[in-house]
């Protein structure tokens, strides 16, 4: 977008010079007359290849639900984006605003100004607002999207939360014997060997594994990051590491049954929006399949799709893959015979939700106990080792 260095009259007739971006010199008078600005003089300064690639979900989700604000009341779509451009606090957003500006007046439709910026609007985003312009509903579309954007920030938060905590917990519990190894243990250690007694079992074993720290601790700091690091490497190099990593991540205790639940409901959320706006069935599953994020759901999505493109029903076909709960069945089963298929899936979103919250809540819960008993275990061998060739010296003393 050019930026134009400018000479202006204010209303007092002084002159003001400045700089600022502006689509062509009729873009740069309409900008400086919203200011109270009357332009003198105006030269190009230079092109600027500076463009927003990504943005914060919070403005993603601002900026389309004011454009659908500003569209259902009637706004032309290029007013609409010149006025969000004006009234963006961020650089971004303005960037934003003033290509999809451009390029519409060159132009092109919304949807296809929006495949420039796939970092901001996904594939699906880009084809319901298509689907939007093709059939008039483009309002609604967008309605359905802020509504869809907001449920997949609220989830990604809510995975953030069920992640956090545990990994918070573990650094926590790490720091803790990494204190103890190091630096109380082995104090312990010369007091107990100048007592000169028989050193117990456990006892040795503690001194082993401090020595064992205090030797190779940078191996035991290292060696963490090394091993997520390798295991990284070989999932993006090899497929089967890959799908089996992901299949692990759905059998963990607990925190698997909360991830697939996750993914299910944004399946669920997803399909039900882009079959509500009339996007086909197969079609809107296979994009379905692409979000999905996890190997194994993808290629269960993937092998229901050709069942469903060679003839078989929806539920019969997502029936015959074991991963998907008998919940999802009845519902998709419900949505066909009643024909409000969009309904039964945002059922399955919202029930999924629900229980996905319960059950974050319920695994925070069970944290705080279980680090209570783990840091129990771990003071208790080390108390245990310390005080029994304390107390062998003190029952030999009696004797």
């Amino acid at each position: 977008m050019p930026h134009y260095t400018y000479r202006a009259t204010d209303a007092d007739d002084r002159i003001i010079k400045g700089q600022i971006e502006a689509l062509h010199e009729t873009d740069l008078v309409t900008q400086l007359s919203r200011l109270g600005l009357t332009l003198v003089r105006a030269k190009a300064a230079k092109e600027r290849s500076r463009s927003v690639k990504n943005l914060p979900q919070q403005e993603v989700i601002s900026f389309m639900f004011q454009l659908e604000m500003l569209i259902r009341a009637g706004v032309p779509i290029l007013t609409a984006l010149g006025d969000m451009r004006d009234a963006s606090e961020s650089m971004e957003g303005q960037l934003l605003s003033a290509g999809l500006y451009e390029r519409i007046e060159r132009g092109a439709t919304l949807a296809e100004a929006m495949v420039h910026y796939p970092g901001i609007f996904s594939e699906v985003v880009v084809n319901l607002i298509r689907t939007g312009e093709v059939t008039g509903q483009l309002p609604e579309v967008l309605k359905e999207l802020v509504r869809s954007l907001k449920w997949q920030d609220e989830m990604a938060s809510q995975t953030k939360k069920l992640m956090m905590y545990p990994a918070f917990v573990f650094v926590v519990i790490s720091a803790v014997v990494f204190f103890l190894m190091i630096y109380l243990v082995p104090q312990l250690v010369g007091f107990l060997t100048n007592m000169g007694q028989a050193v117990p079992i456990q006892t040795r074993m503690l001194i082993w594994v401090s020595h064992v720290f205090v030797t190779y601790w940078w191996l035991l700091l290292a060696a963490p990051p090394l091993f997520v690091a390798s295991i990284a490497a070989l999932s993006r190099a090899s497929p089967k590491v890959r799908y089996a990593l992901h299949e692990l991540v759905l059998n963990l205790p607990v925190i698997g049954l909360v991830l697939k639940k996750m993914i299910l409901a944004r399946l669920a959320d997803t399909f039900g929006l882009m079959y509500r706006t009339g996007i086909p069935i197969i079609e809107g599953l296979t994009y379905c399949q692409k979000i999905s994020g996890n190997l194994v759901i993808q290629q269960a999505v993937g092998r229901a799709i050709e069942r469903i493109a060679n003839g078989t029903s929806i539920s019969n076909s997502f029936a015959a893959e074991r991963l998907f709960p008998s919940l999802v069945i009845r519902m998709l089963q419900v949505g066909e015979s009643s024909g409000a298929l969009d309904q039964s899936l945002s059922n399955v979103s919202y029930f999924y939700t629900r229980e996905i919250e319960e059950s974050i809540d319920k695994v925070q819960a069970l944290i705080e106990p279980v680090m209570t008993v783990v840091m129990g275990l771990i003071l208790g061998w080390i108390m245990m080792a310390v005080l029994s060739p304390i107390y062998q010296t003190i029952a030999k003393m009696k004797t």
